[in-house]
């Protein structure tokens, strides 16, 4: 535990400007991100004694090392600033709202010559229009199923809608009349376009030009004794009006909005988001999140517009957001919402009418959500920190292990040998830190060397990247190697930025990637016992590390394993830390045989041809399905070889070459009735069936897989 005098700048040094500041630990890795107005006054609030600061203040003070600023211009570029800060580092003390989910959206790609209704998630693209988010895919199915009779916009994917081409003959949506078929031609792809459009218009709420067009088509229709078309029609209607019953009106004056309400206890909080089109409830989604920091309604609200626009413009911002309370300062959130848009954009507190009924409505939701995730996490909170805990207790370490690493190998009987590591923070799964290995030091099948090689190679790299970061300078708790950061300072002058791209941070490597093994863990778990352990500390040890510890997890008994020690500490199986480092291993151990058996599989599909230079797989395919297999093909001359359309002679030369120095394969095997089929070699060029594979490689005795 850090004391915070011991970073705290010099009287004088920090600026009384607007600006943005970082708190790092002794691994340099960003803790914290803030802004404000005055950098002086609001760095001075952290250095004061440590009892009259709130307990998670005190506590990211103490984890802190050093802190380091950058001075912006106006409060509005700190905003935007300290928004691209915490999404590059992802600071563990700042408030984050996390999706559980990526919330699926109705879209239209008007961006193709044939615009295509579907579901999409993730980031949102240009030329592409958006209806939602909706909590569930199967609502948006329904509602396009419902639209589709009055609508038949295509909704297929590329390859349906090229081979509809290629064949003449539409999907089944275009015989039972749900889809115009541009791709036979039925209609032209401007008639389909403007379905695109009047899709798109029914949807942001447009309704009644088109309900009164039907109905007058239908009186029509029935008029003229044309009852089947005017019943067709009818059923139109009703399946426009069903549609528009999922959404009902909830704003008479057609108002685009988004409301957002806030619950919260000491601990916890939920965002609730209703997103308002037309006077129509159009989307619903909602965050729950740890309050880490000591934290106000109004700046949880400023971090929910944060999460919200930081990757919107235009439309996507609404002229109007309703808040339960105003972030505090206003103005500058306001302009930068103002400058997401492109045009003004109210932010304000309901205080009467539908409005604050709505918004009444809004916040019984995110109490409702608040309840039902404490409902399910409550125990899960508590449960992971007993057995962070217990892990603590049982292993003799200082602290709880924050972070947990652990290594697997795997193999099929000494070929493909590979390494997984597995990274947990908290307790919780961080896939983004997981890493792949392949064993390069030797051939053949040897766990203790393998493990020893790759914690080698781990903390190699680690100590490679702290003495870059010149973390290993003795009384410097600022930037040592200045090249990382160039526009970020704690001299007394410190530079002014208004471009947050500029400042790339410290987690990313000279080429823009993210490194790869900048943090150690505290301890470093081996899926084995005593000689696993022991190579790992070994390979600790020759690199001078003797900070994080290792501990092995046995499979047979569950006994843990500790280096130097020559019985096993043994936890009750009611363990919950015993269940946390099962977890970590079976984590690992799947990580590594799914990566095994990939390279497996890349093997068995490998082809002489894959070592012919200038040979793409066009040409290969070619090639295969002029002769029918690599057999037939080595023994080709080479004038048949050049047969081949896109086959040249200097290229058969370079393949009949290649061919006569590769040694034949296996012959293949047909594992349902054990008929070896030599006469012909198996096409390795295309992915092998289930019932051909290698004699070499019994694929099937998956107990001799690890």
């Amino acid at each position: 535990m850090a004391d915070p005098s011991s970073y705290r700048p010099k009287p004088g040094q920090i600026p009384d400007s607007p600006g943005v500041y970082r708190f790092r630990d002794e691994h340099r890795r960003v803790i914290y991100v803030g802004k404000a107005k005055s950098l002086r006054q609001r760095l001075a609030n952290y250095f004061q004694d440590l009892a009259g600061l709130h307990p998670r203040t005190r506590s990211m003070v103490t984890t802190a090392a050093s802190v380091e600023w950058t001075v912006v211009s106006t409060e509005v570029e700190a905003l935007q600033l300290e928004y691209s800060w915490i999404k590059e580092y992802d600071p563990r003390f700042n408030v984050k709202y996390r999706d559980d989910k990526s919330y699926p959206y109705l879209a239209v790609t008007m961006n193709e010559e044939f615009p295509r209704v579907q579901v999409m998630r993730g980031h949102k693209k240009k030329g592409v229009r958006y209806f939602g988010p909706y909590a569930h895919a199967w609502a948006i199915r329904d509602t396009v199923d419902l639209l589709l009779r009055v609508f038949p916009v295509r909704t297929c994917s590329a390859g349906v809608f090229k081979n509809a081409s290629r064949t003449g003959r539409p999907c089944l949506l275009g015989y039972i009349g749900k889809c115009s078929a541009p791709c036979v031609g039925r209609v032209s792809d401007e008639e389909h376009r403007e379905l695109a459009e009047e899709f798109c218009d029914f949807m942001t709420g447009r309704t009644g030009t088109y309900l009164r067009r039907l109905e007058k088509q239908m009186m029509e229709a029935a008029d003229e004794m044309e009852y089947e078309r005017a019943a067709r029609l009818r059923d139109d209607i009703e399946a426009l009006k069903k549609a528009m019953e999922k959404n009902a009106v909830v704003l008479a004056d057609a108002t685009d909005a988004d409301l957002i309400a806030v619950a919260e206890d000491e601990l916890e909080a939920a965002v609730q988001i209703f997103h308002v089109r037309g006077g129509r409830v159009r989307g619903q989604r909602g965050w729950v999140t740890d309050k880490v920091e000591e934290i106000t309604t109004g700046a949880l609200v400023e971090h929910a517009l944060q999460q919200l626009y930081g990757e919107e413009t235009g439309d996507a911002v609404p002229k109007e957001v309703l808040v339960p309370a105003l972030p505090d300062p206003l103005d500058p959130v306001q302009e930068w919402l103002t400058g997401r848009r492109g045009s003004n954009v109210s932010l304000r507190i309901p205080q009467r009418g539908d409005k604050r009924a709505l918004m009444e409505t809004v916040e019984r939701n995110a109490q409702q959500a608040l309840v039902l995730h404490k409902t399910k996490r409550a125990s899960d909170l508590t449960t992971r920190s007993r057995a962070l805990e217990e892990i603590a207790d049982a292993l003799d370490l200082d602290s709880a292990p924050l972070r947990i690493e652990c290594y697997d190998i795997s193999h099929l009987q000494g070929d493909d040998v590979v390494a997984s590591m597995v990274v947990f923070e908290d307790g919780l799964q961080r896939k983004s830190e997981y890493r792949r290995f392949q064993i390069k030091g030797f051939e053949g099948q040897d766990d203790v060397r393998s493990m020893h090689e790759v914690i080698t190679r781990r903390f190699r790299r680690y100590l490679a990247e702290k003495e870059k970061t010149g973390e290993w300078a003795d009384g410097d708790n600022t930037l040592a190697d200045t090249s990382t950061e160039p526009l970020t300072t704690t001299s007394p002058e410190p530079l002014t930025t208004t471009s947050p791209d500029a400042l790339a941070g410290g987690l990313k490597d000279d080429e823009g990637r993210p490194k790869r093994f900048a943090y150690p863990p505290q301890l470093v778990v081996v899926d084995g016992g005593q000689p696993q352990v022991a190579a790992a500390q070994r390979a600790l040890d020759e690199l001078g590390i003797d900070d994080i510890a290792v501990c092995g997890l046995a499979k047979r008994l569950e006994e843990v394993w500790l280096p130097g020690e020559d019985d096993p500490v043994v936890l009750p199986r009611t363990s919950e830390g015993l269940y946390l480092l099962q977890r970590v291993r079976d984590e690992a151990h799947r990580f590594a045989i799914t990566y095994q058996r990939t390279k497996r599989a890349k093997r068995f599909r490998s082809s002489p041809l894959d070592d012919v230079p200038g040979l793409g797989e066009t040409r290969k395919q070619a090639l295969i399905k002029h002769f029918g297999s690599v057999k037939k093909l080595r023994s080709a001359t080479i004038d048949q070889i050049c047969e081949v359309p896109g086959i040249g002679r200097k290229t058969a030369e370079t393949i009949a070459a290649a061919l006569a120095q590769a040694a034949p394969a296996a012959p293949a095997v047909n594992t349902a009735t054990g008929e070896i089929m030599e006469d012909e070699e198996p096409d390795t060029t295309a992915e092998t069936s289930g019932e051909r594979v290698s004699a070499g490689a019994p694929d099937e005795r998956r107990g001799q897989e690890r």
